[in-house]
């Protein structure tokens, strides 16, 4: 298991170990240059949740992220008031990785 202390950190340490798509989340599907993969066409590997001390817009979700295709990534969203919006089963996929 891998633990990071800061958003930044996490992404670098994420890409080093071959997550190296940047991942962009849409209203139902996850986004990057090469493609739109939807609910069933991706899987969540790792979640690091990080909680901004003082300011509640600093808080923030870094996902890993492996597509069906083998298309390695991050995406980084907040969570809370700061959260993009998301179709129901998109909310779902990624509500359950966070525990």
């Amino acid at each position: 298991m891998y633990t990071y202390d800061t958003v930044s950190a996490a992404i670098s340490g994420l890409k080093q170990r071959g997550y190296e798509m940047d991942f962009n989340l849409e209203e139902n599907c996850l986004v990057c240059a090469e493609g739109r993969f939807g609910t069933d066409a991706f899987e969540i590997v790792e979640v690091h949740r990080f909680e901004g001390n003082t300011d509640p817009a600093d808080e923030a979700v870094v996902y890993a992220i492996e597509s069906g295709t083998g298309i390695k990534g991050v995406l980084v969203n907040g969570y809370g008031i700061s959260a993009d919006s998301m179709d129901a089963e998109m909310i779902k996929k990624l509500s359950m990785q966070r525990n």
